[in-house]
């Protein structure tokens, strides 16, 4: 085996160490290459060297190079070298986290790493914390438990009858929600389509002067961090706006939710704690490896309720908390050591320069398309920039030969019903040398262009 690991060490550390110098773009022979991985399983087995060398010989090339600090194309970070030295423990320890009675020490990870985000955050201290995929299912667990909760309120268990024949719940959405809402929406089965969207302003906000009545029954769905301007709902109004009837207001925050870790950007959130559940996702922002969403729920019980099952075989009595209490799965990988470790080794004010840092990296972008005479289209309060370079074709075309130069990567977007180039910052290594040498390559082709 330590021949092997070491192997395994050595092919992934030379392809950290070189990928931030590598086009980020997959090249076309790369993508060709990946037929020599496809073919007939053979009988016999082969050396388990030679399948670590396979996977680097043709895996290796073919990689979208998502840790550079000049990928721009999503809104995802890297991973901070101690979370992939922590990921890398955690899949040798091989831990189920689903009970603390057999899974002592990585279930104290959760624990003790959800008391420390609900602190930084600003989330009320008694709230549950569920560790999970991704955002999309920390949407999903959240909504399971404000379905939880209203239907109870409403005098029925939805858990044990099911939603036939239930009372009415009423959705209430931002116009601008991410499809994975919808997604989540879908999957409780509350439907994509049985939701009132409420219109925005200019910057994707909710806009109050048209929020709905609010009935009994209802479920409010606003986010911290639209996903192109990076702009927050007004949640605190909305709170308010809620609080006579039998609702909950669940807050998507899948990278946005970690401004609230920054003095200087906390403003955009205020209010947020009056909110019933928070979801996000530790690899965009806090830059721990895949896979890492998190649930924040103010009403536990109704957390556990939705989620927590029982068995014979299972020791579940005297926990302090059993991780599988909280989550979709009762079988999985120990998420919480990742972000202990990102946590424990940059404590609070390294998250906060983290967040801080990659804000003013996007204003610096903003101020230089700004200058060079393009049309910045949103606010630039947070880490996204939306910036239009006239024509759609013409958008189009700087946006493909920046993918295919290979020394930044940025994406498309529609905006207000216009395309445009999006930019997106996350990544714990970027900094201004990374957003001017990225800059530098943006100008040059957009005047070749343009001639």
């Amino acid at each position: 085996m330590s021949e092997l690991y070491q192997q395994a060490f050595q092919y992934a550390t030379t392809f950290l160490k070189e990928s931030n110098d590598l086009p980020i773009q997959v090249s076309d022979q790369a993508r060709s290459d990946l037929k020599h991985l496809d073919f007939k399983l053979q009988t016999e087995g082969v050396d388990a060297t030679q399948v670590i060398q396979e996977l680097d010989q043709w895996v290796s090339p073919a990689t979208m190079k998502m840790g550079s600090p000049r990928f721009f194309g999503f809104v995802i970070g890297g991973c901070y070298p101690v979370s992939v030295a922590s990921n890398w423990m955690g899949t040798a320890w091989d831990q189920n986290t689903g009970l603390e009675k057999t899974t002592p020490a990585v279930a104290a990870l959760e624990r003790i790493s959800g008391r420390w985000m609900l602190e930084m955050l600003g989330l009320p201290a008694q709230s549950a914390v569920a560790f999970v995929t991704g955002a999309t299912v920390a949407n999903f667990t959240a909504l399971a438990a404000a379905r939880n909760q209203v239907f109870n309120k409403a005098g029925w268990d939805v858990e044990a009858d099911g939603l036939i024949g239930a009372p009415e719940v009423h959705i209430i959405i931002s116009e601008e929600s991410h499809p994975t809402v919808y997604k989540s929406l879908a999957m409780l089965g509350f439907g994509r389509n049985r939701v009132t969207k409420v219109p925005t302003d200019d910057q994707g906000r909710i806009d109050m002067a048209q929020f709905p009545v609010v009935k009994d029954n209802t479920i409010v769905i606003c986010q911290a961090g639209n996903i192109n301007s990076g702009a927050f709902d007004p949640i605190s109004d909305i709170c308010e706006r809620v609080e006579s009837k039998n609702a909950w207001v669940h807050v998507d925050g899948a990278f946005g939710l970690w401004a609230m870790a920054s003095d200087k950007h906390r403003y955009l959130g205020e209010g947020i704690e009056k909110a019933d559940s928070w979801a996000t996702d530790a690899h965009k922002w806090l830059n721990v490896p895949y896979d890492s969403g998190l649930a924040f729920v103010k009403n536990e019980h109704a957390l556990k309720a939705a989620m927590a099952i029982t068995a014979s075989y299972l020791p579940s009595e005297n926990a302090t908390r059993n991780p599988s209490d909280y989550t979709p799965e009762l079988s999985r990988r120990a998420r919480g050591i990742d972000i202990y470790a990102v946590l424990r080794h940059l404590g609070k004010s390294g998250v906060e320069e983290l967040i801080d840092r990659c804000c003013a990296c996007a204003k610096r972008f903003a101020d230089h398309f700004t200058t060079a005479g393009f049309e910045v289209m949103n606010d630039v309060l947070l880490n996204q920039v939306v910036v239009c370079f006239g024509s759609e074709e013409l958008n189009l075309q700087v946006m493909d030969a920046i993918q295919k130069e290979g020394t930044c990567w940025a994406g498309q977007t529609i905006w207000k019903d216009r395309l445009a180039m999006r930019i997106s910052i996350s990544n714990w290594q970027t900094d201004f040398k990374a957003v001017d040498d990225s800059l530098v390559v943006i100008d040059e082709l957009i005047n070749n262009l343009v001639k």
